[in-house]
């Protein structure tokens, strides 16, 4: 055999040695259809987490959530103030499952002569489930208890503190009034959806409230039906930034006392509206820091005639 021969052979046995080594095995691309991926499992398009709404996908997240509000007495234009504060845990123990406990106080500094008060506001229980239901579309069924421990409640309560109560509803643009009703054990399923995808988030959601009296006066209604629903349109501008807007909707169902009372029919309904953007920092593999900032008002009576304007400051560690 030749000296030029005997090179070809042994180059070409080296190149079919090479193609079989574990290394060149590893580079070769495998056939999806044997069973193996060629592309990492590919993220979830971004979620704008909407600002009183509930979101619609289970997560492993502690959420701290203040409504500060302002507002004039439409009587003499005396101002008064009250924060709203909630803190929020849930934690998946399925994918598509995550219970959560949400704890809540109010401060009321009225105008003159009313008293301010604080009060911690009824605990909520509840769960998050949200099935797969396609890429872009997300659905989360909701399911909550509110338990009857505030304060400001009872037979006898400091007009004060039940003063603060309902100012507290009206500072969270009455979407939590579950928590605000301190003599009512409340039961509120709720149900949203959304499309997530190229940046953008569009997301509806509807909640019934059934409230059904613990404690309290004799004269204070024994149930009450409450319905709220609201639409969010967030988007992605970058990463880091989103931005988010939601106008809110809230309606007695019944009739309570106050609202029966009520000549002009404007505590029935309460319509809000708020904007604001949200900032997105990674601080880990899968933990990431949500801080925002929202601004609302009230788009009808009693709220607009009081001329409230509400800022919410939103942080949201999800891990």
């Amino acid at each position: 055999m030749s000296k030029s021969r005997s090179k070809l052979v042994f180059g070409a046995a080296w190149a079919v040695s090479a193609a079989f080594s574990p290394l060149a095995r590893a580079q070769i691309p495998q056939d999806p259809a044997a069973g193996a991926a060629t592309d990492p499992k590919p993220k979830p398009p971004p979620y704008s987490l909407p600002w009183q709404l509930r979101p619609v996908v289970p997560g492993n997240v502690v959420r701290s959530d203040t409504a500060l509000a302002f507002y004039e007495s439409p009587a003499n234009g005396a101002s008064g103030t009250t924060i709203a504060s909630m803190l929020l845990a849930s934690y998946k123990v399925v994918p598509e499952l995550a219970p959560l406990v949400r704890l809540g106080v109010v401060s009321s500094a009225p105008p003159a002569p009313a008293e301010s008060a604080f009060n911690f506001i009824n605990p909520v229980i509840g769960a998050t489930y949200g099935p797969n239901i396609g890429k872009n579309l997300k659905l989360g069924l909701f399911l909550g208890l509110a338990l009857p421990f505030g304060m400001g409640g009872g037979e006898d309560p400091e007009p004060a503190d039940a003063a603060a109560n309902g100012a507290g509803i009206v500072a969270r643009s009455a979407m939590d009034n579950a928590m605000f009703a301190v003599n009512y054990f409340t039961v509120f399923p709720g149900v949203g959806f959304a499309y997530v995808g190229n940046g953008l988030t569009v997301q509806v959601e509807a909640t019934l409230l059934q409230l059904t009296k613990t404690r309290g006066p004799d004269a204070a209604d024994d149930s009450n039906s409450n319905f709220t629903t609201g639409l969010h349109v967030g988007y992605f501008f970058v990463p880091m930034l989103s931005a988010g807007a939601e106008i809110r909707h809230q309606r007695w169902l019944s009739t309570p006392a106050a609202v029966e009372a009520d000549s002009t029919g404007a505590l029935r309904d309460t319509t809000t509206f708020a904007v604001g953007p949200r900032f997105h920092f990674k601080l880990g593999e899968a933990t990431w820091l949500r801080p925002g900032i929202a601004f609302a008002m009230a788009i009808d009576d009693p709220l607009a005639d009081s001329k409230y304007k509400i800022v919410q400051i939103d942080v949201a560690l999800a891990f």
